[in-house]
């Protein structure tokens, strides 16, 4: 069974599997165990992880300002794709920013994250756009789109 809970930053070491197996290395997008420590160090920011039989398979972590907040990185180990873990992350992170008072998520992505259907499915909605804003390591980019998921029906 899995098991989506928040975590603390003593749990870097083991998302970092998840990190390498799940983010294209053509973008040089996966975060190292240092940039994954920096940032949970930062104020309102917060890791949550999913592990099934006792293996990390999943993370999320997010960054919360005032009431909304950044869905940084979530990824899913890719032999556990499509087992509802991506979701079962997202709704942990959904509680826990509505327990902080966020009333908006947001989330960037490449425009050809084949994760981009996930979160149109989850509710979030195309807000923006960045033209060639991720680089590759091969010269070339892609461009950025920037979603929001409205958590509150006071916004």
């Amino acid at each position: 069974m899995i098991e989506v809970k928040e975590a603390g930053s003593e749990a870097v070491g083991s998302i970092m599997p998840v990190m390498q197996a799940a983010f294209d290395p053509a973008y040089g997008e996966a975060w190292t165990e240092t940039q994954c420590a920096g940032a949970l160090g930062l104020p309102g920011c917060f890791l949550v992880t999913a592990t099934l039989h006792e293996d990390v398979v999943g993370f999320a972590i997010v960054r919360s300002v005032l009431d909304e907040a950044e869905l940084m990185l979530i990824a899913v180990k890719p032999a556990c794709h499509r087992g509802g873990i991506g979701r079962a992350l997202l709704d942990t992170v959904e509680a826990k920013c509505g327990a902080l008072g966020v009333s908006k998520l947001h989330v960037e992505m490449r425009e050809d994250n084949p994760a981009r259907d996930f979160y149109i499915d989850a509710g979030f909605t195309l807000i923006g756009e960045r033209r060639n804003y991720y680089p590759r390591l091969d010269g070339k980019s892609a461009n950025a789109l920037t979603f929001c998921r409205v958590l509150t029906k006071d916004c």
